[in-house]
């Protein structure tokens, strides 16, 4: 009986292993026989190319330098990070994008980045649903970081295949992804009535998500299916 008990824990621990490596190779595209890095590639030039610098009454302010050791943490193959104002309210957001791997896109979130670099969570983050075209959604996610008597509201969601979604256990569910954008939009709502952060950016994703999807109809590598 110790015998038999002791090999189905030995079993199962097999099992349990075999599957973390197979989950693991999956979402590095270890064992697959597409060619990653071209996918990766094309993604990013359309992200770069293709972004919208102008929508709507949103207009880009200014082109932000991004450090080359934080791109190469979240595992950016191409990036877009720029400021943009709204010219009838005069409101601004600031966006940053990212086209990385499933795996590398799905570390680094505003919950673990932002409390390192000295910032305490304000607001805890949570899901919203953003309208956008055609009877369509993105959702979302958000909250805010406070430091020195300043409050940041960021919301971001990921990208795949037409799709901006908020997953639960991001690792997971991008994981059959071949390439994904990763997209943060920050507001200072310091002295904006409450609500209107949010409010405001919602506003923002919904003509911006909407413009990008219409970019990128017309050929996307971006696909949650794993068969070419």
């Amino acid at each position: 009986m110790r015998t038999s008990l002791g090999m189905m824990v030995v079993i199962t621990a097999v099992v349990m292993i075999l599957g973390t490596t197979v989950l693991q190779g999956r979402m590095t595209e270890r064992w697959s026989d597409r060619n990653v890095a071209v996918e990766l590639q094309r993604a990013a030039d359309l992200l770069e190319s293709r972004f919208p610098a102008r929508f709507g009454s949103w207009e880009t302010v200014e082109e932000i330098a991004s450090d080359p050791r934080e791109l190469a943490r979240a595992g950016a193959v191409g990036h877009i990070s720029r400021s943009y104002r709204n010219t009838k309210t005069k409101a601004k957001i600031a966006t940053f994008v990212v086209c990385a791997t499933p795996h590398d896109a799905s570390g680094h979130t505003p919950d673990r980045c932002y409390p390192g670099a000295g910032f305490e969570i304000a607001e805890q983050e949570h899901r919203l649903i953003v309208p956008l075209d055609e009877g369509r959604q993105a959702e979302v996610f958000t909250g805010t970081f406070r430091k020195s008597g300043q409050t940041l509201r960021i919301l971001w969601t990921y990208g795949i295949d037409h799709h901006w979604i908020a997953p639960q256990i991001a690792r997971i569910e991008l994981a059959n992804a071949k390439a994904v954008y990763k997209l943060y939009a920050v507001i200072d709502e310091t002295a904006l009535p409450a609500g209107m952060g949010a409010q405001v950016c919602q506003e923002f994703l919904a003509q911006l998500l909407t413009e990008f999807d219409v970019a990128l109809q017309e050929e996307s590598p971006l696909s949650a299916k794993t068969d070419l």
